[in-house]
């Protein structure tokens, strides 16, 4: 069995499978390997630490996270096409990467996985704002993940690190930023993927805090966020009517203004207002 660096370039990995990248599973494959070694990197020490992988196609992130010394890989992959690309990079690792086959909004990784757990992938984009919202807002915290280390096009990554006032501010953020230190640590060209994609990609990192900065119940926040930004140019009482009958009451007992609208409310007065709401 050969060593990952004795595994061929991905280009010609692609050509011996012929993986054409499907737009259907949101694929647009990294073929660098210089640059997914970087992103590994960016996951942490990853010496004694499970990684979840969710979309590995050919196996490029793959054969970085097990070069950085990931003790074992779980990767989730759904397109069939890719599996013997993965069986190879599984062969020159012994024990040390295993794939499933299917859906990772239907898979519970944890049956697969001894913590310490970091998650780390380049996300299919058809998903990877679900997967992302999923790994937040557990009811209880700590989660399995010490850290999520994932790519996104430009865009969601920019509202997943926005403040409040920018346009880019909103649920992602509140999410994020409720639990996890949030950071973006790396920008990718189009001309990176093949096929190049018709935006910029960014890896965010974000680590888990030992508790959430402030209280409230997560699946209230979900819900109050939601509804706040669902229509964000709203005065919050209208936004939030199907929140809470009395609404303007609970607005007011949050220490917010009816008048306000979602974008202009820090991290800490949404907090505030899912506890409100949840009162009985």
């Amino acid at each position: 069995m050969g060593a990952i660096d004795d595994l061929p370039p991905l280009r010609e990995v692609i050509r011996t499978h012929d993986l054409q990248a499907r737009k259907s599973m949101g694929q647009n494959f990294l073929l660098d390997l210089n640059l997914t070694a970087k992103i590994a990197r960016q996951a942490g020490d990853l010496t004694g630490c499970d990684v979840l992988e969710i979309g590995p196609g050919p196996g490029g992130l793959t054969r970085g996270l097990l070069s950085e010394g990931a003790r074992h890989v779980l990767a989730i992959e759904k397109d069939a096409r890719c599996l013997p690309a993965l069986s190879e990079v599984a062969a020159a690792s012994p024990g040390r990467l295993t794939v499933l086959e299917g859906d990772a909004l239907d898979i519970d990784p944890l049956a697969h996985l001894t913590p310490p757990i970091r998650v780390a992938a380049n996300l299919p984009y058809n998903v990877g704002t679900e997967l992302l919202v999923r790994w937040l807002t557990p009811q209880d915290w700590p989660p399995f993940w010490q850290s999520l280390t994932l790519m996104f096009q430009r865009e969601v990554a920019e509202r997943i690190v926005a403040g409040p006032g920018s346009k880019t501010y909103g649920r992602l953020a509140i999410l994020a930023q409720w639990r996890a230190d949030a950071r973006i640590v790396l920008q990718l060209p189009p001309e990176a993927f093949t096929p190049p994609p018709k935006v910029s990609s960014s890896v965010v990192h974000l680590q888990a805090l030992p508790k959430p900065r402030f209280e409230a119940d997560a699946a209230v926040l979900s819900r109050v966020v939601a509804a706040a930004f669902n229509q964000r140019r709203k005065m919050l009482r209208a936004a939030l009517k199907g929140v809470a009958p009395d609404i303007e009451d609970r607005l007011i007992a949050a220490g917010l203004s009816p008048t306000d609208r979602a974008e202009q409310i820090p991290l800490e007065g949404f907090c505030a207002l899912a506890r409100a709401v949840a009162q009985t």
